[in-house]
């Protein structure tokens, strides 16, 4: 890729609820600088960051004092926003994206397209409320407002696992793959890859 047109996209969103600000470079090389005031859900940006190779900053500051909803579904709001302002015109981008990643015990299947409507498909059954300090509802949570904010396809299934831990870490990844996947651009794709013209 030439110097200088890395698909780079940075927001800040203020709330009452949230301060966010947030960097993303599609083009990076999966360096991150993460703090959400959740140690587990740092953890799994940071992983999100480094198997897609994607440049991530992401510094939050949320009502904890209350819980951490609001922390992590605005974050999911940020980096869906992210995601689609980085894209900019899809002129190139493969558009679809899918991975099935293991981890120990867990395996994850995810799969994305980048057509411009928000659907989101989730099955996982986690057996621990918390991990860390993250409430384990809070992900579905995150996953949906990042395919509603981008407009994106988003189907992730957990397909077996035990460890609540790694099936977290497995989702993640196998998001982060697709992604990759999906935003990476293809020679042969000389406008964006639809009949209607448009992935808007």
């Amino acid at each position: 890729m030439e110097i200088g047109t890395e698909r780079k996209a940075e927001i800040e969103r203020i709330t009452r609820e949230t301060d966010i600000k947030l960097t993303l470079c599609l083009d990076g090389a999966g360096k991150s600088n993460i703090d959400t005031g959740i140690g587990f859900f740092n953890h799994m940006l940071e992983g999100f960051a480094k198997h897609g190779f994607f440049d991530l900053e992401v510094i939050v500051i949320g009502d904890l004092d209350v819980d951490g909803h609001h922390t992590v579904e605005d974050t999911g709001i940020v980096l869906g926003q992210a995601i689609k302002e980085a894209l900019g015109d899809k002129v190139g981008i493969k558009r679809y994206g899918s991975f099935i990643l293991p981890m120990d015990d867990a395996l994850s299947l995810c799969a994305v397209d980048l057509c411009g409507r928000p659907y989101f498909g989730y099955q996982s059954a986690y057996t621990a409320e918390r991990i860390g300090e993250l409430d384990t509802e809070l992900i579905r949570e995150f996953f949906y407002a990042v395919s509603y904010a981008a407009g994106m396809n988003l189907h992730i299934q957990m397909l077996s696992g035990t460890n609540n831990h790694h099936m977290a870490e497995a989702m993640f990844k196998s998001f982060a793959k697709a992604l990759d996947e999906a935003v990476t651009k293809d020679a042969r794709i000389t406008d964006v890859l639809s009949t209607k013209g448009s992935l808007a």
